[in-house]
């Protein structure tokens, strides 16, 4: 039995354990002299629903590429379970429980929506018939098993973001990192994907981390908030806290963030 917080020989994280940490310490990225990245402190903790949010260039994606291991950052650690993973290829960190989904679908286009999510699974080792098991039940709660058999590419912008988080979920992960999964869908749909976001924290234990420009969404869903700003961390709280912070309401939406906590 592994202690809490404690990590397998194989890195994978432990699931047994509420205090699964996922942090980054001091992260910097610069490009060509723009700090993307500069000196940020992150955490979000197993079973939580963290938002991160700011305004456009603020350094969001490129957080979740330094945590995901597609950036690597010109100082700074990421650490999973207190070890540190800096140095872990996008691959070994898949295996060792976080996943992503990105702004584009970026779909197997020429696999039906069930073979999608069943490569995903797949990747974890697990038996075809095992992972084809998964793959159906993530359909189920996704509401895709009447489209499993169409190509992934001819599925409805809805649709297609939901397969891309079902496609992340069937890799087992302990931390899922979102970048705007309600880039385009209605508001019937955002509210729907609130829904079941909280239903995948609560049924696989994992612990969120949402990009999102649909401040409604973030404030209904999200119980902690991280704002960024010209590469820092401008606030950390609370929905609540957030909204009535002056510097965010300054930097962010002024009044419709504040309406927007309110609705």
């Amino acid at each position: 039995m592994l202690a809490a917080g404690a990590t397998s020989e194989t890195g994978r994280a432990d699931r047994s354990s509420d205090q699964c940490t996922l942090a980054v310490r001091a992260a910097r990225v610069h490009f060509e002299g723009v700090r993307a990245i500069d000196g940020v402190d992150f955490d979000v903790r197993r079973g939580e629903i963290l938002g991160l949010i700011g305004p456009n260039g603020a350094g969001k994606t490129t957080l979740l590429n330094v945590i995901s291991g597609v950036q690597r950052p010109d100082a700074g650690d990421v650490h999973l379970d207190e070890r540190k993973i800096t140095g872990w290829t996008p691959w070994q960190r898949a295996r060792a429980g976080i996943a992503r989904t990105f702004q584009g679908a970026r779909l197997f286009d020429r696999l039906s929506v069930l073979e999608n999510v069943e490569v995903g699974a797949v990747r974890q080792n697990r038996s075809r018939r095992a992972a084809r098991a998964s793959a159906e039940e993530l359909l189920e709660l996704f509401e895709l098993t009447e489209v499993a058999t169409r190509a992934a590419s001819g599925l409805p912008h809805g649709l297609a973001r939901r397969l891309t988080i079902a496609r992340a979920l069937a890799g087992r992960p302990v931390f899922l990192l979102l970048d705007e999964p309600a880039a385009g869908l209605d508001e019937e749909e955002s509210q729907e994907l609130v829904v079941t976001l909280r239903e995948v924290r609560d049924r696989f234990s994992l612990g969120l981390v949402v990009i999102e420009h649909d401040v409604p969404l973030i404030m209904s869903l999200c119980e902690r908030i991280h704002v960024l700003d010209y590469g820092k961390t401008l606030a950390v709280g609370t929905p609540a806290e957030i909204s009535a912070n002056e510097s965010v309401l300054d930097a962010y939406l002024g009044a419709a963030l504040a309406e927007a906590a309110g609705a």
